[in-house]
């Protein structure tokens, strides 16, 4: 065991004790499918989104089901580390996994994996909406989407922007943007939001699509401008952010989520009640409250087959879009 898995059974062990000490009683344990703990896979690094999701859920299955749960983060290759772990882990239904729902529909087609999306892994449960945002230097000329169109169209070699991954929606929502544009967008790839967001703040890109829980610390200490995110509507923590769709590019208004999955094969009654305490505690108020400050917006109760259907879809949409520029695994 590595030393970040070690902080990671430290911190949910001292979780419950302190859930305990505070008046927090967690109620009889309804776990009869395995004897083990649970077990919370995270698909991304500590700290990050997902991690803070699963320490949140690990609090709500502690409460009500009494068992100890281990967050373990498996950060890399776009979460197919954590994925091949939840694979790999067996079918007694005591290890899930937390991340997002591109796990399925972008990781498979920018990147050259080891399983297969819509047959390894299933859905339970939406935890939270994500959205991009498209981010500009503080000094950049341009401060709406019309001035980025009509900068666009004067600058002969295209407007640079970067992304976190290469082949993921954060670039292929620039690329679209361009094309609905009418400019060419030259996308720069990034291993992670921190290099993007140094490079955008010193100037060496003037633009970049990127998550709205890295970008929004930036906005908010005024180091990076928004012009706009791909949210359905106005988010919580950048309410004077309009959206894509508001600014006539409705196309651009496909929110991502982050959610808990299983097996397929897990024990039935393993995967509902899973389902059923994540939904039930993330829909307290408190608990959405936390979601919305660490850039996120509560999700709905859509079932496991109501989101593989729209993963399907997306997965279709996003090949589309890698396929006009030529892209291929890598």
């Amino acid at each position: 065991m590595n030393n970040s898995q070690k902080m990671n059974r430290r911190r949910l062990v001292l979780a419950a004790a302190c859930s305990l000490a505070c008046g927090v009683h967690a109620q009889q344990a309804q776990v009869t499918w395995t004897n083990k703990p649970l077990r919370l896979v995270v698909g991304g690094p500590a700290g990050g989104t997902a991690d803070m999701l699963a320490r949140l859920l690990a609090e709500g299955l502690y409460q009500k089901l009494g068992k100890v749960v281990i967050v373990e983060s498996k950060p890399g290759a776009a979460g197919a580390l954590a994925i091949n772990d939840l694979i790999s882990s067996g079918k007694d239904g005591s290890t899930f996994l937390v991340g997002q729902g591109g796990f399925v529909s972008e990781t498979p087609l920018a990147y050259k994996v080891h399983y297969q999306p819509f047959k390894d892994i299933k859905p339970l449960a939406q935890l939270s909406r994500t959205a991009l945002v498209l981010v500009a230097n503080k000094d950049f000329p341009v401060n709406n989407l019309q001035q980025l169109a009509d900068y666009g169209k004067a600058q002969k070699d295209g407007v640079m922007f970067a992304s976190y991954a290469t082949g993921m929606r954060a670039h292929t929502s620039g690329v679209l943007l361009g094309q609905l544009m009418g400019i060419t967008m030259k996308h720069v790839g990034y291993k992670g939001s921190p290099p993007a967001l140094t490079d955008l703040m010193g100037g060496h890109v003037p633009l970049a699509m990127d998550g709205v829980l890295t970008s929004l610390p930036l906005i908010k200490a005024g180091k990076i401008k928004p012009l706009a995110v791909n949210y359905p509507t106005r988010i919580s923590e950048l309410p004077d952010v309009p959206t894509f769709k508001e600014l006539g590019y409705p196309r651009l208004s496909e929110a991502g989520w982050m959610g808990v999955w299983s097996r397929p094969d897990a024990p039935l009654e393993a995967q509902q009640v899973i389902r059923d305490v994540s939904l039930k505690f993330f829909a307290q108020p408190e608990i959405q409250k936390k979601v919305r400050e660490i850039g996120m917006e509560p999700a709905g109760s859509a079932t496991s087959e109501e989101l593989v259907a729209g993963l399907r879809e997306e997965s279709k949409r996003q090949a589309e879009l890698l396929k006009s520029i030529d892209y291929q695994p890598q």
